[in-house]
């Protein structure tokens, strides 16, 4: 089964996205912030981010999800900088004290394929939106040099539906966060207002370009949607309610990753209520409402 971006869509078209997700660059309008920062000539958007893209690492990684580690595991790049602002962000060196190195498009291009050469799965996105042009960019070079496995999108939900659009039949993974059900507390611990709605119009729009998750007889996934939700202290991500939405608005079947790792890093200790690990009854509650309105995979075993 190759990946979409090659049996899907042609190189012409590839180079015509491209282009137009580029020019979403020169007033920024790639994620929702909508800073309108021109990235051709400045880093002063709310990702903090240039033309070039900002590498932390890329390296294969066997702690994500099992269908996207297989067997020899998950070809992750970590780009740095962020489009959100978390104040407990588990990889803040990365995402808010900018820790990597400006790469070229050919660099990235080169990053990928030398996880496929090392046997990867998949090329892991980590964070990625912020810099969609140059990735697609590398993937034209990538693909003409025999990059052909999947592309995961690993991102924090907060994504534009006309870049997601762009990236119709170039990704075959979509892995996003949702971290809050309330725009309140996204504001106060992520720095945007409109998360929720944002977040739900975003899922939408990932799993009609790729549906649930596709795993192949190695138990390994090769296309669909994979969703993240870290649980939090005090139940600021509004646990029960992400889950209704995503059995009641994307499917039963959908493979969601109820995630009990959360630590209070970064700017957390400035919030006593997020200054604290969760509780395992805080955790098995929502794993059991999970359980109780039909969501099945991802939490369980397969």
């Amino acid at each position: 089964m190759l990946p979409s971006y090659i049996s899907e869509i042609s190189l012409p078209e590839l180079i015509e996205r491209r282009d137009k997700l580029y020019d979403l660059l020169e007033a920024c309008r790639l994620c929702p912030n909508e800073c309108g920062v021109n990235r051709f000539e400045s880093d002063n958007g709310n990702c903090r981010s240039g033309i070039l893209p900002k590498v932390s690492s890329a390296h294969r990684h066997f702690g994500e999800e099992p269908p996207l580690v297989g067997i020899f595991g998950s070809g992750t790049i970590f780009f740095t900088n962020c489009n959100l602002d978390c104040k407990y962000c588990q990889n803040y060196d990365i995402s808010h004290q900018g820790i990597g190195v400006e790469v070229s498009v050919q660099d990235l291009a080169e990053m990928m394929l030398d996880l496929q050469n090392v046997g990867c799965h998949n090329i892991n996105l980590v964070t990625p939106t912020h810099f969609v042009p140059q990735i697609v960019d590398a993937l034209i070079i990538a693909r003409e040099k025999g990059l052909q496995i999947p592309l995961v999108y690993n991102c924090g939900g907060y994504e534009s539906v006309e870049t997601l659009k762009l990236l119709d039949k170039i990704i075959d993974i979509y892995m996003p966060d949702i971290k809050y059900s309330s725009n309140e507390n996204a504001l106060k611990y992520s720095g945007v207002s409109d998360y929720w709605d944002v977040v739900r119009e975003a899922v939408k729009e990932m799993h009609r370009q790729v549906g649930d998750l596709v795993i192949n007889y190695l138990g390994i996934a090769r296309r669909g949607l994979i969703i993240r939700h870290l649980v939090l202290p005090n139940d600021i991500a509004g646990s029960k309610k992400v889950l209704e939405f995503i059995a009641k608005e994307i499917s039963i079947d959908s493979y969601v990753n109820i995630m009990d790792q959360y630590r209070p890093l970064y700017l957390a200790n400035r919030y006593p209520e997020l200054n604290r690990h969760i509780t395992k009854k805080e955790y098995m509650e929502v794993i059991n409402y999970a359980r109780q309105i039909g969501l099945h995979r991802g939490f369980e075993i397969e």
